[in-house]
């Protein structure tokens, strides 16, 4: 089939890849313009438009999937819309431009996590399970028939970004099979059921750990939201950010929630149970650096951390 492909992130390129050297024929690929990256705020090429760029795909540049990237669509004579993360919405009238619609690559067992971060949010959440799944685009959000889905169990130490790199990958393995089914006639799609729960961008605030819950729950959050928007918590007042920590052990002993601590090498944050272990860490205005490092740098000075919800 003649595909059109959408897409932006990293999390995208492993099925641009797949299809490009599938037996499926990408004919062009939608990405968002190109964004300021980095402190010099340089101008750079989305991975979709550099890896889109390597394959020789003829790329179509937007931030809104409006009438003229329709029209721009329309003139391709495409069969197939395959969406990964575009980061914009498909509306009618490009829904029914290709022959047989758009179909998305999805992270999560829909209806559950439909939204825009179902990694991040089933992370958080504490699941120990997340699917892959190709569903049919309508114009409610995630809301189509699923063409495929496979599961995977998440690994108890994953961060979000290491989840969604791996399920980038599987995922681009289940969206080849999935455009094959549908151009063989050999899928049958079937509607989603079971009540929906949604995903939400993340905000920067809720990289804020709240040390008065327990270990398992400020250690969820912390693998949710790392790398992106990044975990924190307030230490004097300023953002104090975490960008590596384990879940230690029973042997470790307790400390009172938002209190540091040195034992046995290891850099300790209490929570309201047992404390976090802190590995990498970035105070405010240095760069990160070695958990332990940190702490020996602050020469016995006594330190906390803000207790309770912090922005």
């Amino acid at each position: 089939m003649r595909i059109v492909f959408a897409g932006t992130p990293a999390a995208a390129t492993p099925s641009l890849e797949a299809l490009h050297h599938s037996r499926h024929d990408v004919c062009a690929v939608v990405t968002r313009n190109d964004a300021p990256q980095g402190r010099k705020r340089v101008l750079t090429p989305s991975p979709v438009a550099q890896t889109a760029a390597e394959l020789g795909i003829p790329l179509i540049k937007a931030n809104r999937l409006d009438d003229d990237v329709t029209a721009r669509v329309a003139a391709l004579d495409a069969d197939l819309g395959v969406i990964v993360a575009y980061g914009g919405l498909v509306r009618a009238p490009l829904l029914a431009t290709p022959a047989h619609g758009w179909i998305n690559l999805h992270f999560s067992a829909l209806p559950t996590w439909r939204g825009a971060a179902p990694v991040q949010r089933a992370l958080i959440n504490g699941d120990t399970t997340i699917d892959t799944t190709v569903f049919q685009l309508t114009e409610g959000l995630d809301e189509g028939d699923i063409w495929r889905s496979s599961s995977t169990r998440i690994a108890p130490d994953e961060t979000a970004g290491e989840l969604l790199t791996r399920l980038a990958r599987s995922g681009a393995d289940d969206l080849v099979a999935a455009v094959d089914g549908i151009e063989d006639g050999t899928l049958t799609p079937r509607a989603q059921a079971g009540t929906p729960t949604y995903a939400s961008k993340l905000a920067l605030a809720d990289g804020a750990l709240d040390l008065s819950e327990p270990l398992s729950a400020v250690y969820n959050r912390f693998r949710g939201v790392t790398p992106e928007p990044g975990a924190h918590v307030l230490v004097d007042g300023e953002r104090f950010k975490i960008h590596a920590a384990e879940q230690g052990d029973d042997h470790i002993p307790r400390l009172p929630p938002g209190s540091f601590d040195m034992v046995d090498g290891r850099v300790l944050l209490g929570t309201g149970s047992s404390p976090l272990v802190l590995t990498r860490v970035q105070p405010s205005g240095k760069p990160a650096m070695n958990a332990a490092d940190w702490w020996r740098g602050q020469q016995g000075r006594p330190l906390a951390a803000q207790v309770g919800e912090s922005a």
